[in-house]
């Protein structure tokens, strides 16, 4: 249902429930405020946007008064502006806001902005203000009590975005104040580092380390990318000068995340300090030397060209999940379609994804669904996954709706921040999965004789067992998700038994798997999830990009004869590596990342590499043509050859 009413002579038509400031915007008219901020529940708090309706006594706040049939509304009048000015003015008195000496002077500000559209250039009152304290312990971001404005951004991001709740008001009138937890220091606090409250601050009361003092965001380049951080493939927005990344911000147009990031994705590729791969190395009388790309493709040829046209046992390959869709089907169709290798997979090996994997061949169908799901769920059960502390944006959908009535189970027999914040956190009995889940079943169904049993083999309480799955029964949008817990000590009868006790818990029911780095899904579809071993090869091939080499995989590594290390930085891999080749790391990338629940996602370059750095698939084709083969690009077709795990 749509209502009319009438702005500024201007005709407009909106749904019910629109606000005045949301149908001003739709019309093209410009209403000023501070406190709002599109992506927040409406707070009417700093009065800047106020409007002059038709038959109303006083002015009105448009952002949280709702449109309604026939209203008249008048945005730009002397009495508008006055009012607006005295807002400022009385902003403006109560701190520090001499702007010369603020980050976010000169275009930045929307404070300051907002001064200079209603024309002013100081204000009346003599300022009233003392100096605040300046918080600096937190690692990204410091806040500066000088430059806020009250106008709870931040408080409400930090609630309404990643569930958090650590900001808050103190005091009340003139010493109110910014407090984190009960007033300590943030760096003590508990801040999880998801930066939304950076993002959302209308003034420099909360400015990044990293960004700070180098420039406005009014003069740099925004590139719109895929956070290659995960699986879960947020938006982000990187901002670029002079070819170097000064910050990261979620994309408000994301349709994922919707603008919310957590601090894998936005602080900490910005504190990179890892040595760049510039040039080819070979390795020349035992140390690693820099050499020019033919020499180092020509020592790898003399090493795959024998192979060609052979059995491809003498050589293995492995790549990371990090890597792009297209470098990682380059990657498959050299070693295991052109070499005829029998050992090509991805670093994880299918942890996440086998299981599942193998569940959707043998039902011959898809079976997961979208994490769109836990934006709206009222339970959700949580199976060996740990989202407080992993793939935490998705975390942060269920976090922000305990308040609103979400039930959280929480299943895992290890330590688990998620036990924290459920209704029941069950730490069952190592390996005893299937059982509890067979019990959860019964308890749902009302099927209890047999619970004493279940309790017996797993630990937990025939009491909580009947309670847990009547709470599940009893939801309308339940959500079952799970993770690496599950999967890498699990067998089929687990996820048979999962998938049955999601179907017992109604029609509305998903199931969602996290996976595990940004191209885990499509590793899997392209078949990269067997387990590694090098034993008896004479070649491994590892496509490392700017993923980071875990102690086990070094250890698998170490008596190869030959290896070639395809990276973006210098690491203890490349230490082992007899051929080094330097390729673009995630901010330098184009290409596209499967997400964990099948989205198809674009990444963009925002950085150009450096000169001697190339593509993954660059790379790839350059190895293959120098031993005489070419492949193909048909990375999109061949993506879709195995039955998906995600519908």
């Amino acid at each position: 249902m749509t209502i009319k009413l009438t702005i500024d002579n201007k005709e407009v038509e909106v749904p019910i429930g629109t606000t005045v400031l949301r149908a001003a915007e739709q019309a093209g008219i410009t209403i000023p405020t501070l406190c709002d901020h599109p992506h927040l529940t409406p707070y009417g708090g700093c009065r800047l946007c106020v409007v002059e309706v038709q038959g109303a006594r006083t002015l009105q706040p448009s952002c949280t008064l709702p449109v309604s049939n026939g209203m008249v509304v008048r945005t730009n009048t002397p009495e508008i502006h006055k009012a607006r000015e005295f807002v400022l003015t009385l902003i403006f008195s109560e701190r520090n806001h001499f702007c010369m000496y603020c980050q976010m002077s000169g275009g930045d500000c929307e404070l300051q902005n907002s001064a200079y559209n209603e024309g002013m250039t100081h204000w009346p009152l003599q300022p009233n203000w003392e100096p605040y304290p300046v918080d600096a312990s937190h690692p990204h971001f410091v806040l500066d009590h000088n430059r806020c404005i009250l106008c709870r951004r931040c408080v409400r991001a930090c609630a309404e975005m990643s569930g958090n709740f650590t900001l808050g008001m103190q005091e009340r009138g003139a010493d109110t104040i910014l407090v984190a937890d009960l007033n300590v220091p943030l760096g003590e606090s508990t801040c999880i580092s998801c930066g939304s409250c950076v993002q959302v601050c209308p003034t420099g009361a909360l400015i990044d380390r990293i960004s700070a003092y180098r420039g406005h965001e009014t003069d740099v380049e925004t590139i719109k990318t895929t956070c290659a951080g995960c699986s879960v493939g947020c938006g982000v927005e990187m901002m670029v000068r002079d070819n170097h990344l000064l910050r990261i911000n979620g994309d408000w147009d994301a349709p994922v995340n919707g603008g919310v990031l957590c601090e894998v994705g936005r602080f900490l590729p910005l504190e990179e300090d890892r040595e760049r791969v510039l040039t080819p190395l070979v390795r020349k009388n035992g140390a690693l030397k820099a050499a020019t790309w033919a020499e180092a493709l020509n020592l790898i040829a003399a090493k795959l060209k024998p192979l060609v046209g052979k059995n491809g046992y003498n050589v293995a390959a492995l790549a990371s999940t990090r890597l792009p869709v297209e470098g990682l089907y380059h990657f498959k169709q050299l070693f295991a379609d052109a070499l005829g290798s029998e050992m090509v997979t991805s670093i994880e090996e299918g942890m996440t994804t086998t299981m599942p994997g193998a569940t959707a061949q043998e039902l011959g169908r898809a079976f997961e669904g979208s994490l769109e799901a836990l934006k709206d769920a009222d339970c959700v059960v949580a199976i060996g996954v740990d989202l407080v502390k992993n793939h935490q944006v998705a975390g942060f959908f269920i976090k922000r709706n305990i308040p609103h009535g979400t039930k959280l189970i929480s299943i895992d027999p290890s330590d688990n921040s998620m036990h924290q914040l459920a209704d029941y956190a069950l730490q069952l009995k190592e390996g005893k999965d299937l059982d509890l889940l067979d019990g959860l079943k019964a308890a749902v169904e009302g099927k209890n004789a047999s619970l004493a049993k279940v309790s017996q083999v797993t630990g937990i309480p025939v009491e909580t067992i009947q309670a847990v799955g009547q709470m599940i029964a009893a939801a309308r949008k339940p959500v079952f998700v799970y993770g690496k817990g599950l999967t890498r000590a699990g067998t089929p009868e687990v996820m048979k038994a999962l998938l049955t006790l999601a179907q017992a818990a109604g029609d509305e029911t998903v199931v969602i798997s996290v996976k595990g780095q940004a191209n885990s899904l499509a590793a899997y579809q392209y078949g990269l999830d067997k387990l590694f071993d090098a034993g008896g090869r004479q070649v491994v091939y590892l496509a490392l990009g700017d993923d980071k080499p875990s102690q086990r995989l070094l250890k698998r590594l170490e008596g190869t004869p030959f290896v070639v290390v395809q990276a973006s930085y210098l690491s203890p891999a490349t230490e082992l590596a007899d051929v080094v080749l330097p390729t673009e790391m995630w901010a330098e990338q184009e290409g596209h990342y499967l997400s964990l629940d099948g989205r198809l996602q674009e990444v963009h370059r925002g950085l150009t590499p450096p000169e001697d750095v190339r593509s993954h698939v660059d790379v790839l084709q350059a190895v293959a043509a120098e031993v005489g083969l070419a492949l193909n690009d048909d990375w999109q077709k061949e993506l879709s050859k195995r039955v998906a795990i995600v519908a």
